[in-house]
């Protein structure tokens, strides 16, 4: 049995919790300590067990834990990058915040953005609220979930198919939507990013989505830190040529910076 005094989880008091991070502090404890039962995350949380039973339903679906008689063991995972966005927002989290706050920089009063997926990106939330006249464009749910608290933001929500690991709508009736969209920038994260091979990703349907989302902005604006630097994943999305700007953190191969600004990228490390 795992003890209540041992880890604490963040109570909700008077104000619900998001699901998705109910979820994601449910699976730091299960990940923490291998297992959990129902009724320990219940009290700890102060929700109900009819709640854990259900978050923990869609964390077994996503893979991340395999239930069990009374509570849930932690499912062996894939490779730390190719985790859900639930959970990568602590990996390199205090640079993701940097380049997340030096992105919003970009972002001035009246511009019309676009906003992807990963954990990066949504490091940018917090500093862009203040911006006048601003439209947000995202394929994101969570995104526009955290922007509906600013109603001076104008925020445009794509449609799609639900990635659910990824909170990102993918597909067909994305990709007919960005056909009528052109924006000033794009924020977008990555997989990997080089130079010999420019940005990559890992998941076919994602990649097209994301080639829609690119071409519907002047401006493309990547947000990696230095872990995505060299990193190849097996689809290619753009070339180097067609990156704009990337910001990164100061912990960037040096070589690898250079070959990118050869290429007219120009890097910001923060």
């Amino acid at each position: 049995m795992i003890r209540e005094s041992t880890y604490h989880l963040r109570k909700t008091g008077k104000t619900p919790m998001l699901s998705y991070e109910r979820q994601n502090q449910i699976y730091s404890f299960i990940r923490k300590y291998q297992s959990a039962r129902v009724i320990d995350l219940g009290n700890q949380m102060g929700i109900s067990l009819s709640t854990v039973r259900r978050d923990l339903k869609e964390l077994e679906e996503r893979g991340l834990v395999t239930r069990v008689h009374g509570g849930a063991v932690l499912t062996d995972s894939t490779s730390e990058e190719e985790r859900p966005a639930l959970l990568r927002s602590n990996v390199q989290a205090e640079a993701k915040q940097r380049i997340g706050a030096a992105a919003a920089q970009l972002v001035t009063d009246g511009d019309t953005i676009i906003l992807t997926s990963g954990s990066t990106v949504d490091a940018m939330l917090p500093h862009i609220t203040a911006r006048r006249d601003l439209t947000v464009v995202t394929n994101v749910i969570t995104i526009a979930y955290k922007l509906a608290a600013y109603p001076h933001i104008t925020v445009v929500v794509l449609g799609g198919w639900l990635r659910h690991s990824e909170f990102s709508l993918l597909g067909q009736i994305t990709q007919q939507a960005l056909q009528d969209l052109h924006v000033h920038k794009i924020f977008h994260g990555t997989y990997g990013v080089g130079a010999d091979y420019g940005l990559t990703g890992t998941y076919v349907q994602e990649v097209e989505t994301d080639r829609f989302l690119i071409n519907a902005a002047t401006e493309l604006i990547v947000l990696a830190d230095s872990s995505k630097l060299s990193r190849m994943g097996p689809i290619r999305l753009v070339p180097t040529e067609r990156i704009n700007q990337l910001i990164t953190d100061t912990h960037a191969d040096e070589n690898e910076v250079r070959q990118l600004e050869a290429c007219g990228v120009r890097v910001i490390r923060v």
